[in-house]
Order: structure tokens, then sequence, then C-alpha cells
């Protein structure tokens, strides 16, 4: 096995907050078995937990921050402002209602979910909540590349962050590449492609990890970090949750890198956030 080249397990966004590489996500995640997770992550070494209002879970998120002993300020808590919520007047009180929900203080980062509904008005409330101090980064989730140089230049705040679907069939390196040019911290949903195509039996990933002693899967989250971007990876068994987080002691070298750059496909797996049909999906869920 080659011996690793040192990668810090967190990166520092531009207003010097350090976040996470890896942070485990909670979609349908409920309960005790969503607090039983977070337990297990935190045991393993994770310390970014990634919610959303929409997920219905933030009081047993709030649970499992309190359970997993460690002092609240060792985790790195997001969670996303819903479509329904997206303005000036909502954004401050929707925010409220998440911290109200958790049980804390503060978020460590604090996202606009979709690209719907009056983002840039919900954009100058979150200044806003970060001028006050209840959030310390804030960013978006699902804007095209374009909309997110549009909001970064014409708002007080650059997004710290934002996430976006990344995987070995959707790699997005011209809008990481973009990402990274004001400073925006990429971090990625669905890294595993939610086992699409066959994903864990991919003849490269196998290849790649047969020769670091790794799985398919730990491959994928090294090479999201060798690219710089942080990445969000869900699983309620103990150990997927510790395989996910076994990842620091390898490198994949370049031409390993380039194998998998060759499996991009350039086209999103799951939603076509654009479409007009996602528009009226996302417009019409509430969630209060």
């Amino acid at each position: 096995m080659m011996k690793a080249v040192a990668v810090k397990e967190t990166t520092t966004l531009h207003n010097g907050i350090e976040m996470p590489l890896v942070g485990l996500g909670v979609m349908h995640m409920y309960g005790s078995e969503c607090v039983r997770a977070i337990c297990e992550a935190v045991d393993t070494g994770y310390r970014m937990i990634d919610t959303a209002a929409i997920y219905g879970n933030e009081g047993a998120v709030g649970r499992g921050i309190r359970e997993c002993g460690v002092d609240r300020e060792e985790l790195f808590v997001t969670t996303k402002l819903w479509v329904q919520d997206a303005s000036y007047e909502r954004a401050k009180h929707a925010c409220e209602t998440s911290l109200q929900n958790m049980g804390l203080e503060y978020l460590d980062l604090y996202l606009i979910h979709q690209p719907l509904g009056d983002i840039y008005g919900a954009w100058r409330a979150m200044e806003e909540l970060l001028d006050e101090g209840k959030v310390r980064a804030i960013g978006v989730s699902n804007l095209n590349i374009g909309r997110l140089v549009d909001l970064s230049m014409h708002n007080r705040v650059i997004p710290h962050v934002s996430q976006v679907e990344i995987h070995p069939f959707y790699q997005q390196a011209a809008a990481v590449q973009e990402m990274k040019n004001p400073g925006v911290q990429p971090e990625g949903w669905a890294p595993f492609a939610e086992g699409r195509n066959d994903i864990f039996r991919n003849k490269v990933l196998e290849s790649i990890g047969k020769k670091h002693g790794k799985t398919p899967a730990q491959v994928i989250l090294r090479w999201d970090v060798q690219r710089g971007i942080s990445v969000i990876r869900k699983s309620t068994n103990p150990a997927r949750i510790r395989e996910n987080y076994d990842i620091w002691d390898f490198e994949l070298t370049a031409e390993e890198m380039k194998q998998i750059g060759g499996m991009d496909k350039g086209k999103e797996l799951f939603f076509e956030h654009d479409s007009p049909e996602m528009a009226r999906m996302f417009g019409n869920y509430h969630i209060h």
C-alpha cells in the first residue's frame, strides 16, 4: 500500500471558519435511529452533521447532538431553508424555528435548499443572521453555477459553501472550479450516486480500491477530498459509518484520479433543478 500524503480533515471557509471535509447526512432518518447514527458517527470521528427543515428530523438531530458525548462547539451543524420560507420576511423566522427544533443557540452553516422562491431576499436575511451570530456561515444548495456567480456578484457576502450533486458519474469539474475562484467551498451530496449504475461494482473503482486495500466507497470519498470537495454521506449502518470515515490513510495517484475522471457522464442523475416540473413540485411542497 502506498504511503499517504496527509490531507487535513477540515477546510477553511473564506471567513476563517473551519469546516470538516466529511459529514453525516441524515435525510430519511427519524427518532432513535437518527440519534444512534449521530452518536455512532461522532464516536467514529465525524464532526459535521447535515440536515434540513424539509427532512422533518431537526428535533432528533438536536437530541443526537446532546447525547453524542462531545461539546456542541466541536460539531459543525448544517440545516437548510426550505422554498416555502425563501424570502426576506420568512427566512429569519425559519432559522429561529430550526434553532428551536434542535435546541441550539447557533448554526454553523445555513443553506438555501433550492434555487426557488425569493432567494435574493432570503440571502439578505441570512447576511443579517450572520451579522447577529445566529449562524457562522451561509451558503446555497442546488444552484447552477451561473446563478451562484450572479448571487456572489450582487450581494455583500459571497456564499461560503455551495452544496450540489457530485459523484463519479456527475463530477461538475468546471462548476467546482468556478466555485473555488471567489472562494466558495464546494460540497457534494449523493457521492455514491445512491448506488445507481452499479457504482459499488464499478471495475475502475474496484481496481483502484484493491491497490490500496480500500472499498469503492472509500475510493470515491478520497477522490472527493483530494479534489478539495467536502462531502456528505448518509448511513445508519455502524460498519458503513466507520468505513466511510476511514479514508485518511491512503492517497490516490494522479493516474487514478484521471481514471475516475473518465467515468463522468456529465448529467444529473436525480433532479433537473432548472426544469419547470421541479419548480412546480418543490414550490408547492409546504412543510408548515
